[in-house]
C-alpha cells in the first residue's frame, strides 16, 4: 500500500495506461482524481473501481485549455485536502508525414496537447503540493524523439523530447520544496493509440529487446515506483521503461 491515503491526480485516466494506473493506485489505497476529455469513460472507469479501496472523483475536460488544470487541482484540495502527486499522461499521437507536408495547425495541436499542457499542469500542481510538504509530479514522455527517430513523427517526437527539458528544470526548481519531477518513457504498449492491427503489432514488438509491446500495467508499475516513496531520491530523470527497445538494433 505504498499510496496509501496519498491524493493522485491521473489526466488521460479514461483509457490505456492512465485507466490502468487507475485501477493499481486505488488497490493501493489512494485518494484518485482521474481527469480526461471523455466524461462517459471516466464514469465507467469510477464503476469499475467501485471494488477497490481508494476514494475516487472524476473531472472532463480539455488538457490544453489552461483552466483545466487549475480546476482539476482544486477538484484535488477541495475533496481531499492536498494534492500528493500527478501522473501527467494524457496525449495524442497526432496527424503523421513528412514534416514538410504537416500543416501548422498540426503541430500546434500536438505541441499543445503533449507540451503545454504539461507547463499549464505543472504551474498549479507545483504550488499545492508545495503546500502539502511535497510531492512528485510524473510526465509520460516517450522513447521517440530521445532515443530514436520515426519517420513521420516529427511533431510528436518534438514534444515528448520537450518534456524532458522541461523535467529537468523543473527538478532542479522544485528539489528545495521537496517536489520530484521525473519523465516515464514507456515503449510501444498495447493502447488504444497503438490500434489493433496484429501485423502492425507485430512490427513493433520487433523492435523490442523483449520481442513483444507492453501491457498498460506493466508502465503503470513504473508510474507508481515514481510517484511513491519508493522513488523518494529520484528527479530529473527520464525513466526508459520500453522493453529494450532502445538498445536493440536488429
Amino acid at each position: 500500500m505504498v499510496l496509501q491515503n496519498k491524493t493522485i491526480l491521473i489526466t488521460g485516466a479514461s483509457s490505456g495506461i492512465g485507466a490502468a494506473a487507475a485501477r493499481m493506485f486505488a488497490e493501493e489505497g489512494a485518494n484518485l482524481v482521474l481527469a480526461a476529455r471523455r466524461q462517459d469513460r471516466l464514469e465507467a472507469v469510477r464503476g469499475d473501481l467501485e471494488d477497490a479501496s481508494g476514494r475516487i472523483v472524476i473531472f472532463a475536460g480539455d488538457i490544453t485549455d489552461p483552466e483545466f488544470s487549475e480546476t482539476s487541482v482544486n477538484v484535488a484540495l477541495e475533496t481531499f485536502g492536498q494534492l500528493d502527486g500527478a501522473f501527467n499522461n494524457a496525449g495524442m499521437l497526432g496527424d503523421m508525414g513528412p514534416l514538410a507536408e504537416m500543416t501548422l495547425q498540426s503541430w500546434n495541436d500536438v505541441i499543445s496537447t503533449n507540451l503545454t499542457s504539461a507547463f499549464l499542469a505543472a504551474k498549479h500542481q507545483i504550488p499545492a503540493m508545495a503546500k502539502s510538504g511535497g510531492g512528485s509530479i510524473v510526465f509520460t514522455s516517450s522513447f521517440v524523439g530521445h532515443t530514436i527517430g520515426l519517420p513521420g513523427m516529427a511533431a510528436y517526437a518534438a514534444s515528448k523530447a520537450g518534456l524532458i527539458g522541461l523535467t529537468q528544470v523543473l527538478a532542479v526548481e522544485c528539489g528545495p520544496q521537496n517536489i520530484r519531477v521525473n519523465a516515464l518513457l514507456p515503449g510501444g504498449t498495447k493502447t488504444e493509440m497503438a490500434g489493433d492491427d496484429p501485423a502492425f503489432h507485430e512490427y513493433v514488438a520487433g523492435l523490442h529487446a523483449l520481442k513483444r509491446m507492453a501491457e498498460p500495467e506493466e508502465i503503470a508499475e513504473a508510474a507508481r515506483f515514481l510517484l511513491s516513496d519508493a522513488g523518494s531520491f529520484v528527479t530529473g530523470s527520464a525513466m526508459l521503461c520500453d522493453g529494450g527497445n532502445s538498445i536493440t538494433k536488429a
